[in-house]
């Protein structure tokens, strides 16, 4: 009888943790760990790594560890913990050293060490990005199809997120806007 109501009392806890997060959250305890499982080796060996990690739980404690723990952190926080990342890109003009800390991106010249900061503003939904001093904004979302873009003058243009409205801003960032007979 104490089972059936330790059992119960573990499945509300659960559902009950799911409940009140309402959080999706990005995973990325799990997405790490399937990003490195494709790093090992050839199909067959990843393969091989993606069956003994099923079979061993590793990819449902993982999981697990992000649905119970890190999402919810990620929910209340606005950061994940895990998301915090390095990592060095070799470019056609040198080496950069990249920082995640969850919450936008840090880009280091390892050439003059230029640095300059990306960033997400979630009250406005803007991305910008800061060197020294000047901050900038890159675009602002306006909806889930159209987002605001700064054109040459200063001003801001409506953009739709297509293959044409990119077309069409490209235009009129380069000043090559053509009249249509």
């Amino acid at each position: 009888m104490k089972k059936t109501y330790l059992s119960v009392a573990i499945v509300c806890l659960l559902g009950g943790s799911m409940l009140f997060s309402s959080c999706i959250g990005s995973f990325t305890l799990t997405n790490k760990l399937l990003a490195w499982n494709k790093t090992v080796g050839n199909k067959f060996v990843n393969e091989l790594v993606f069956f003994a990690f099923w079979v061993l739980p590793v990819y449902e404690v993982s999981a697990l560890a992000d649905v119970l723990v890190l999402n919810s952190i990620e929910f209340w926080s606005g950061s994940n913990p895990v998301a915090k990342d390095k990592k060095v890109i070799e470019g056609q003009e040198g080496r950069y050293l990249v920082e995640c800390d969850g919450k936008g991106y840090t880009i280091t010249s390892e050439n003059d060490g230029s640095v300059v900061r990306l960033d997400f503003n979630e009250a406005d939904r803007s991305w910008s990005y800061t060197v020294g001093e000047e901050t900038h904004t890159i675009f602002t979302f306006i909806d889930d199809t159209h987002v605001a873009m700064p054109r040459p003058d200063g001003s801001f243009s409506e953009v739709e997120l297509s293959d044409a409205g990119l077309y069409a801003y490209q235009q009129v960032a380069s000043g090559q806007m053509f009249a249509m007979n």
